[in-house]
C-alpha cells in the first residue's frame, strides 16, 4: 500500500496557516487602534469638561473686577472703608 500525498488538502491548510498568520499580524495594530480611539474620547471628554470650568472661571473674573462685587468680598472679608466706624456684634442667637 502506497502512500500519496493530497496536494489538494495541503493546500487547504497551508492556506489556512498563511490567512491565520495575516490575521494575527493585523490584531496588534486593530487593538493599537482600538485603545487610541477609546483615549481620545476619554481625552475629548476631558477638554470639554476644562473647557466649562474656564468659561466658568472667566465669568467669575470678570464679575470680581467689577466694583460692586469688590466692595461686596471686602465687606465680607471684615474690611471697613477708610472714615467708617467698624462694629463688632457678639452672643447673637442662633
Amino acid at each position: 500500500m502506497a502512500y500519496s500525498v493530497r496536494w489538494d488538502r495541503l493546500g487547504r491548510i497551508a492556506l489556512l496557516v498563511v490567512l491565520a498568520g495575516v490575521l494575527a499580524l493585523y490584531v496588534g495594530p486593530a487593538w493599537s487602534y482600538w485603545e487610541t480611539w477609546r483615549e481620545s474620547r476619554t481625552r475629548n471628554a476631558e477638554l470639554a469638561r476644562l473647557e466649562a470650568e474656564h468659561d466658568r472661571l472667566l465669568a467669575r473674573r470678570k464679575a470680581l473686577r467689577e466694583p460692586a462685587s469688590l466692595m461686596r468680598e471686602a465687606r465680607r472679608l471684615g474690611m471697613v472703608r477708610r472714615g467708617e466706624r467698624a462694629f463688632v456684634v457678639q452672643d447673637l442667637p442662633r
